[in-house]
């Protein structure tokens, strides 16, 4: 018999878990019996994923940033690339922000409900408003003092100084490609390796996420059991969807604008590549069909594929930022946080630089969003609002990601003379040196 696919076994576990907390909610003494036997394995599977977080950064991004040595070759089409890569996902979060503050899905939560999950949340709740007290009473340029961390190990310790973290790995990854070949080379090895590693035990984590779904919103669900907060989930999944939908129509005009290209031709080639990351949620996985896709059915030259592709699949996450912004935002609402324009603004900087960090592989977005929240001060257990619906989102906002790599190749192939018609058989007798 044929294994089920983990995202139907996410989903068969979201499924049980309202299930579950709803019959328990509905007998004296089951509230109770969840959280001392049901709710402690969502909070390991929470933790589990916190953990994991400081390691994925660095290995991820040192491994990303010191990829970047081919820029010494192609130094013009590298700055290009990574200017192309960065203006998208700020585009892509400042898009997520604006629907969020638009549609408040989080404000559909009605007030009984939000004294309950903040009665259950206490002690998180008022560490991070006095910390949100606290920034608000610092200096102008506090936040950029933040950033640049006094001791790493300390900044390692506390996932909600991950940006000092992310700092770290692009200054480090930056000395690497500084260096000599023979210097760097045995460094860059051990974090090539040790980036594999991260990225199994990803996949390890995940495989306990329906379990850890199914404990998260059976707890949820017995704690706040009020139909308004399924309406909230459904408002804030909906948020995110036409927020992914719009970085998709601002690709096919950057397409239309930058390379003469119809948004019929762009979608036709690169259609495959979408399915293929929809149905396995890994910029990753699908890198070897994208990379076919762009240069055999969209006229991209291979030099600009090989060199653009894969730097996309680590740097390049727009749907996981513009989701990471949404999420942060929607559980601020949910707990009845009034943010600031200076936090939203710092959640578009973090958001931005931790997409960086996402590693292409299924989950890593979860992952990667428990320091958006913690930085803008939201407290984390709010995280157990959102993972129910995660992993349908995590298939769309993939598409998002595996689309945004393409059309920037494209992008940067017209940009260099290196685009021409699909299907080119000999690129030397086209290749404008």
């Amino acid at each position: 018999m044929k294994k089920l696919a983990l995202h139907w076994q996410i989903i068969i576990g979201m499924l049980l878990g309202v299930i579950a907390g709803l019959i328990f909610s509905n007998f004296e003494g089951g509230g109770q019996l969840v959280q001392d036997w049901i709710k402690p394995f969502g909070t390991i599977f929470i933790n589990a994923l916190k953990l994991i977080a400081v390691p994925l950064i660095l290995g991820s991004l040192i491994k990303g940033v010191s990829d970047l040595k081919d820029v010494a070759k192609l130094s013009k089409m590298g700055g290009k690339t990574v200017l192309m890569y960065m203006a998208t996902t700020v585009v892509a979060v400042s898009m997520g922000l604006v629907l969020v503050n638009l549609l408040k899905p989080g404000n559909t939560i009605s007030e009984k409900t939000r004294l309950e999950l903040l009665s259950n949340y206490t002690d998180s709740a008022k560490k991070y408003q006095e910390e949100a007290v606290n920034q608000q009473s610092s200096g102008p340029l506090q936040a950029l003092i933040d950033i640049v961390p006094d001791n790493i190990f300390n900044a390692a310790g506390e996932n909600k100084n991950m940006l000092q973290v992310i700092f770290f790995s692009i200054f480090f990854g930056i000395g690497l490609i500084l260096i000599p070949d023979d210097k760097s080379k045995p460094v860059k090895d051990f974090f090539d390796g040790f980036n594999d590693v991260i990225l199994k035990m990803v996949d390890l984590i995940m495989l306990t996420a329906p379990f850890g779904v199914f404990a998260l919103l059976c707890a949820l669900v017995s704690e706040a059991p009020s139909m308004d907060l399924f309406h909230a989930l459904g408002m804030y999944s909906v948020t995110v969807v036409i927020g992914l939908m719009g970085v998709m129509s601002f690709y096919l005009m950057l397409i239309k604008f930058f390379t003469g290209k119809s948004p019929k031709f762009f979608i036709k080639g690169i259609a495959p590549a979408q399915l293929l990351a929809f149905s396995t949620s890994s910029s990753a996985a699908t890198l070897p069909v994208t990379m076919e896709r762009v240069t055999e059915h969209l006229g991209v030259h291979k030099e600009v594929a090989s060199f653009v592709l894969p730097i996309g699949a680590t740097v390049n996450m727009d749907g996981t930022s513009l989701y990471q912004a949404v999420a942060a935002v929607f559980i601020a609402q949910a707990f009845g946080m009034d943010l600031t324009l200076s936090a939203q603004l710092g959640i578009i900087v973090t958001a931005t630089l931790a997409s960086i960090g996402s590693a292409a592989v299924p989950g890593a977005g979860m992952v990667m969003l428990v320091i958006v929240p913690a930085q803008a001060g939201i407290p984390e257990a709010g995280l157990a609002l959102i993972f129910a619906v995660d992993r349908p989102l995590d298939m769309c906002r993939t598409v998002v990601n595996v689309t945004g790599d393409a059309s920037v190749s494209m992008v940067i192939a017209n940009s260099e003379g290196l685009l021409g018609e699909p299907h080119v058989v000999n690129w030397d007798d086209t290749y404008k040196k």
